[in-house]
């Protein structure tokens, strides 16, 4: 059957878009509890994107600010060893609005590097913090209270956001990407809570080994997701 050969075929299991508490404090999961969720659930990677929004300026200082902010990805990628592979990920707020952005293709100098962007907003933060490892997603941008960035400053959008909480409108996403050719196409759980375990999972031919590797499998639009036991191709 064909879903066999696919599933056969992109036979990694990836989530996206995840949250630990505290660093996410809306996180329900500690970070000590995080890699054993996905290990059990059967996912081969995730990405930990932690919220980075203007709060964070309280830290005063940039370094500060990362080493707290890197505290739960240090921990979770401690405790997954060699059964999860943990990527780095962002997802950053600015002071202009309440947008979300997902950003790959990042280390640790990066989060350091972001906080001077916090205040600047999207236009800026691509123009001047994206290069070409890094890309920059709009998160659930039908959601209610989000403004569409400018298909200039980013490089695609999440399309499939299955945070139950809210309404993501993944029909007006899944249309606006296919009016947007040339641009990447992304989705994932959003996950906060034990209840949304095992909701969605990107599928690779390949395991992502950093975010690097990350923002190199979504360039490539070599993926496909999967939503319980149906497929999706992007």
């Amino acid at each position: 059957m064909l879903k066999d050969e696919l599933l056969e075929s992109y036979k990694f299991r990836i989530e996206l878009h995840a949250h630990t508490n505290p660093v996410s404090s809306c996180s329900e999961i500690p970070a000590e509890d995080f890699a054993g969720i996905f290990i059990e659930d059967g996912y081969d990677g995730v990405v930990v994107t932690n919220h980075f929004t203007p709060a964070l300026l309280s830290y005063e200082t940039a370094q500060r600010c990362a080493e707290y902010y890197l505290r739960d990805f240090e921990a979770v990628r401690s405790l997954a060893g060699d059964k999860l592979s943990v990527c780095l990920g962002m997802e950053i707020r600015f002071t202009e609005n309440n947008n979300d952005y997902l950003v790959y293709g990042i280390d640790a100098s990066d989060v350091e590097r972001a906080f001077y962007f916090l205040d600047k907003g999207i236009d800026v933060f691509h123009r001047d913090f994206a290069d070409d490892r890094i890309i920059i997603l709009q998160a659930h941008p039908f959601r209610n209270g989000m403004v569409l960035a400018s298909p200039e400053s980013v490089d695609g959008i999440e399309v499939f956001n299955f945070h139950p909480g809210h309404n993501s409108r993944i029909g007006d996403a899944a249309v606006y990407a296919a009016r947007h050719k040339g641009m990447i196409a992304c989705g994932g759980v959003d996950f906060h809570h034990q209840w949304q375990r095992g909701v969605f999972a990107l599928r690779s031919k390949f395991l992502p080994k950093d975010s690097y590797d990350v923002s190199k499998l979504l360039k490539s639009g070599d993926y496909i997701f999967t939503v319980g036991d149906s497929i999706i191709l992007p």
